[in-house]
């Protein structure tokens, strides 16, 4: 082959888990994100459904996401199925329904389990971001904002997004922000680097 540079694709696999109370919204924001859809009719998931999502992130790199949705009240069965569902989980979303506030308390009960039962290589907790879903039904929640950023410190949040599947806000920037986070650790590179690399703020 004659000289010059190659360059060199990298592909990255990421499993992502999608977890949170039942009726907030995890399957719609899926929908959003992958297919660019809503639908206005409510369907429960039961078990665990999949989805897939292809993302150019960078002139050289390809990311697959895996999107895991588990259902929001899990029988017994599935209650002890969940460790083999995290397995190998590089991320979550947890999702809660701002006009259920019950559903926050149940999201820290769902991270506390997502802990519990699965860890990245290095030992550290899995990524996960904090999704506060139906917002376009709770504009302008100021108590909520303030009560989020505190929360997330205390439960071991990344950050957090208020998002509506319905009006599509927030749903990529929530993605990106995960991504970029799961880039950094599978690259073993520090905040600032990879910021430095994407020319993000």
């Amino acid at each position: 082959m004659a000289g010059g540079s190659v360059s060199v694709c990298t592909e990255c696999l990421f499993k992502v888990l999608v977890i949170g109370e039942r009726g907030v919204g995890k399957t719609s924001f899926i929908t959003r994100y992958v297919n660019m859809r809503f639908k206005e009719e409510y369907k429960a998931s039961i078990g665990v459904d999949f989805a897939l999502k292809t993302i150019e992130w960078d002139n050289k790199t390809v990311v697959r996401l895996q999107l895991w949705d588990i259902a929001g009240k899990p029988n017994i069965g599935l209650r002890n199925m969940s460790r083999v569902y995290y397995k190998e989980a590089m991320g979550a979303f947890v999702v809660f329904d701002t006009t259920k506030m019950e559903t926050l308390e149940a999201a820290s009960q769902w991270k506390h389990d997502l802990d519990s039962k699965v860890r990245l290589v290095s030992g550290s907790p899995v990524p996960a971001v904090l999704l506060a879903n139906k917002c376009d039904q709770t504009e302008g929640n100021k108590e909520l904002s303030s009560l989020m950023v505190n929360y997330c410190k205390e439960k071991g949040f990344l950050g957090w997004f208020e998002t509506s599947a319905k009006d599509n806000l927030n749903v990529d920037e929530a993605g990106a922000f995960l991504m970029e986070n799961m880039l950094r650790i599978d690259r073993g590179l520090s905040r600032a680097e990879t910021t430095e690399m994407t020319g993000s703020t």
